[in-house]
């Protein structure tokens, strides 16, 4: 009986063990050798083909390592995108005065520290307002410089929209008074401001190639619809229109990306997600920024309403790089796997200790795409491909377990 009771506990282990060998680089489609590797730490850009046939967060991406005795590794890493980085210093100032004449509305600041700045935020209490805005820099109210002038500022409110531009850029000045002259019969009310140092770093983009590009003008609805396609899947998190019209306008528009396809008797029926609702407006570039997205196909809706529709010179499609910054511990050749949608999104200790990462990284190299083979595990285990057998194998051993024990007790 003893015999009997070991067999079953052998079978208990075996699956077990089975289970967890079945989990490693074969259940994912696709492998890319990693070249190079020299250092403990080093970092991989994940190449644009990636995006297609991984998880759309990514989270079965790996690294797995076959070690000279063929047994299996897992080096940890962390996903970095390579987005903008930017910070806002708020600089303390107090208002002196305020005053209106027949050339406008004056709002004079005094910053009574040193500092410099680059962006002045206004907020008023009106709605619907187009007007023109001169800054002025002094060191003693006597003398006065121009920093920018003729800097268009605007709100539109109605039933459909609500929107404001009221931030005046310009570049880094250190003055200790600055005056703001607005042109305009209307008397501004201006609720407050705020003055500000902005600084930004820009990410690292790759810009995609718009294999097709379709625009229909569709004047029933008064609006223009705009399909884009793209040679691959990719991670896409900026559009940029570029507009050729010299006139002043303003837009609503709406970006959707395709989601899903369905084939019915009546043809294919197409299923598109909306990533972002903003405007197009004459007074800034037109890059609009989004949650990054893998996707191939974009549709963009401008709503004209009773306008003339507007002239698309070109538009830019553009996305942050993605990288793994990895480590490696042990000598293999490793493999960087994806392509199993079924996979949980990977928790590592590193993810808690990213001060230890190195600043500077040597970046590896990556072979060509390889499929793995699935072919030997599918006629080498088909008895456990499906669960409901390795439920009823587990079910059988356990019932046997309890009726030895049950014997041994009666005994």
């Amino acid at each position: 009986m003893k015999k009997r009771v070991k067999i079953a506990i052998w079978l208990i282990l075996f699956l077990s063990t089975y289970s967890y060998s079945y989990g490693q680089m074969e259940k994912y489609d696709y492998k890319r050798e990693i070249k190079g590797i020299s250092e403990q730490w080093h970092s991989i850009i994940l190449p644009n083909d990636l995006f297609g046939k991984a998880s759309h967060d990514l989270a079965d991406v790996r690294i797995y390592g076959i070690t000279a005795n063929q047994d299996t590794l897992e080096a940890p890493f962390i996903l970095r995108v390579k987005t903008d980085k930017s910070t806002s210093k708020e600089i303390g100032f107090k208002t002196l005065n305020t005053s209106y004449n027949n050339k406008g509305s004056f709002f004079t600041f005094e910053i009574p520290k040193k500092e410099s700045i680059n962006q002045i935020t206004l907020d008023f209490e009106q709605d619907n307002f187009y007007w023109l805005v001169t800054l002025e820099g002094s060191q003693n109210q006597r003398e006065w410089f121009t920093i920018t002038e003729n800097y268009r500022i605007t709100s539109i409110k109605n039933d459909l929209t609500d929107f404001q531009f009221t931030t005046l850029r310009f570049p880094n000045s250190s003055f200790r008074f600055f005056r703001i002259r607005i042109d305009s019969k209307e008397k501004p009310d201006l609720n407050f401001a705020h003055l500000s140092q902005f600084e930004k770093k820009d990410g690292e983009f790759r810009n995609y190639t718009i294999k097709t590009q379709e625009i229909i003008e569709n004047k029933k609805v008064k609006q223009t619809e705009i399909k884009l396609e793209l040679p691959t899947s990719v991670a896409v998190s900026h559009l940029k229109i570029n507009i050729s019209d010299k006139v002043n306008y303003y837009r609503p528009i709406t970006i959707m990306f395709l989601s899903d396809s369905v084939k019915t008797e009546k043809g294919w029926k197409y299923n598109y997600s909306k990533l972002i609702s903003g405007t197009l407006n004459s007074m800034e570039e037109n890059e609009i920024k989004f949650k990054c997205t893998t996707l191939k196909n974009l549709k963009i809706i401008i709503y004209n309403q009773d306008n003339q529709a507007l002239s698309i010179d070109s538009i830019q499609v553009k996305g942050y790089i993605h990288e793994v910054v990895a480590r490696f511990t042990e000598s293999a050749n490793y493999y960087l796997s994806y392509g199993n949608k079924r996979a949980e999104k990977p928790r590592y200790d590193i993810e808690r200790f990213t001060d230890k990462i190195p600043d500077t990284l040597k970046a590896l190299e990556l072979g060509i795409e390889q499929k793995n083979e699935k072919e030997k595990e599918e006629s080498g285990v088909p008895l456990f491909e499906n669960k409901n057998w390795l439920w009823l194998v587990m079910t059988v051993i356990i019932g046997l377990l309890g009726w030895f024990s049950l014997k041994m007790m009666r005994k």
